[in-house]
């Protein structure tokens, strides 16, 4: 049984269970919310603890290998740019697409205040701060402080500062310290790891306190999320089709065909990896030169995911509207700064990983709380397919958009590939 079942098991069997305690033995609902709810907090706390490493260690690692790969060539380096480009307007779509959805169809009233009634770990929103304070608050005084804090935009800026002036120093010392951080993400990942194997007793434990209190409200308040997340990241994905069309000059059609079986792949695997080789395939049928597909698409799958700052940021501006964090113009411009940013470290992530490590510092960015992130990473199953549906029909338009801007030889694109393997 796989790891994402597992814990959608428990959260289902938590949620019952919860439900028919209320119904059942009222009385019981506080003496076992008293037990459950500790459990279910010191998993939180343990999940918590890896985000501020595991961020840092991502951005300065996932730069320096961005910036090295921008630096193997022409095509490479407007490959980059394109999909940095591509990320900051996912970000922006999920800015103004998610507030849209959420008033066209809003998460009842009843369950929304049912669920924050019953979600533990949520600590009390603290107010904007007004706005030159605010930008004065970006560049951190004291690093330390901030990651004490929590400030989640203040250690994106040190660490992405950090990572480009690592580009720029001895060659040995960038690879003696490109090494520590890969190394601390590692180390992570293996933490992430093990609290993710024991995840289906933390949500098990967050689902009963949540079913009891919420009510069979809290089941109709998943499926809203699931969907409202979803519809974002479908219209993300739907991008893929005009940019074909209009960047790589490919009809409607064509590109349709070529895309279906990697599409077909990334739906029953859920991993860009594994629809590496249908994209290749599907570049073909293009008419792609394979000095070009053969270093895009392998680059696309490393380092680019359409869909990632788009859901990623949906999920914390549904977290801020179920809690209630007022959502202004420049909050959800700086929740798009942050999204884009953190996509650049966690591309690469299992999904149950990146979902906690790439959202936490977005949502923490506009003000809303981490801590229900516990319990909505259990029904991420089918985000996550429209996120890799979404992520390898981008990938293909990109790349027969680069094949139309560059025009490589196959000398050229084998010199690349070395260099970057290199």
């Amino acid at each position: 049984m796989s790891q994402s079942t597992r814990i959608l098991l428990a959260l289902v069997a938590g949620l019952l269970g919860g439900i028919l305690l209320a119904a059942n033995a009222a009385t019981l609902v506080d003496p076992v919310a008293s037990v459950a709810q500790p459990i279910g907090q010191a998993w939180l706390n343990a999940l918590q603890m890896t985000i501020i490493p595991l961020v840092f260690s991502l951005l300065v690692t996932g730069v320096a290998a961005t910036a090295e790969a921008a630096q193997a060539g022409r095509l490479a380096g407007r490959a980059i740019a394109l999909y940095v480009t591509m990320l900051a307007l996912s970000a922006t779509a999920a800015a103004l697409l998610t507030p849209l959805f959420l008033q066209i169809a809003p998460l009842p009233v009843e369950s929304a205040a049912s669920l924050r009634a019953a979600m533990i770990g949520v600590a009390p929103i603290p107010p904007t701060p007004p706005l030159g304070e605010f930008l004065a608050n970006i560049v951190p005084a004291n690093i330390v402080k901030a990651a004490v804090e929590n400030s989640f935009l203040s250690l994106i800026i040190f660490a992405l500062i950090f990572a480009f002036a690592l580009t720029r120093i001895d060659s040995d010392l960038r690879v003696l310290l490109t090494r520590f951080f890969t190394a601390v993400r590692d180390t992570m990942l293996v933490v992430i790891g093990w609290i993710l194997w024991i995840a289906p007793i933390g949500v098990f434990a967050l689902a009963l306190v949540v079913g009891a209190r919420a009510g069979t409200g809290a089941f109709g308040a998943l499926v809203h999320y699931i969907l409202t997340v979803s519809a974002v990241g479908v219209c993300v994905a739907l991008i893929a089709y005009p940019l074909a069309v209009f960047g790589g000059k490919i009809g409607l059609a064509r590109y349709a065909r070529a895309a279906l079986p990697s599409q077909a792949v990334a739906i029953s695997t859920q991993s860009s990896l594994a629809s590496l080789p249908a994209m290749l395939a599907g570049a073909r049928a293009l008419g792609v030169p394979v000095a070009t597909a053969g270093v895009t698409l392998p680059l696309a799958v490393a380092i680019f995911r359409a869909t990632g700052p788009a859901m990623n940021f949906a999920v914390a501006i549904y977290i801020a509207t179920w809690f209630g964090v007022p959502l202004s113009p420049a909050t959800l411009a700086v929740g798009t700064v942050v999204a884009t940013l953190t996509s650049l470290g966690s591309v690469s992530l299992p999904g149950t990983v990146s979902y906690v490590s790439a959202i936490a510092p977005v949502a923490a960015a506009i003000g809303a709380p981490v801590a229900p992130l516990g319990l909505l990473v259990a029904v991420e199953t089918i985000p996550d397919i429209v996120r890799t549906l979404g992520n390898v029909m981008t990938d293909l338009a990109t790349t027969a958009t680069l094949a139309r801007w560059n025009h490589v030889t196959e000398d050229e694109a084998d010199t690349l590939v070395e260099e970057m393997s290199l």
